[in-house]
């Protein structure tokens, strides 16, 4: 029985180019970048002011009656539609964990902090 070298070499070269493409596409779909810092912009209503505040991740900040700690803070691949997500916890002095949870830059109004005092969202990570 005669063995069909060309043929065969074509069939392994198309399978392993099809196996790399798997795994661009598959490794590229959910790429974040991690990021140190997050922009958060706070509103005290009573006040009627609003702070941009960047937040170092893994710490906690106190602004006025708040604490807040980024937990995460990711943007997505360069090569995408630039968005970034950030794991906020916020407690507030008088009330406790007010709000923990993923916050998106490009969707503010999903996610935000809405607070009687205060309104909190992700401007972007750095």
């Amino acid at each position: 029985m005669a063995c069909n070298i060309p043929g065969m070499k074509k069939i392994v070269i198309n399978f392993v180019m099809f196996c790399f493409g798997l795994l661009f596409f598959a490794d590229n779909a959910s790429a974040y970048v991690d990021r140190n810092n997050a922009i958060v912009r706070i509103m005290n209503k009573a006040a009627g002011k609003v702070q941009t505040v960047t937040l170092p991740v893994g710490k906690t900040a106190e602004f006025e009656k708040l604490d807040i700690t980024i937990r995460s803070c990711k943007q997505t691949d360069p090569f995408q539609a630039e968005n970034f997500f950030a794991f906020v916890e916020i407690n507030k002095d008088t009330e406790g964990r007010i709000f923990s949870g993923w916050m998106n830059s490009n969707e503010p109004g999903d996610n935000p902090l809405q607070n009687a005092d205060y309104d909190v969202w992700l401007v972007k990570c750095e």
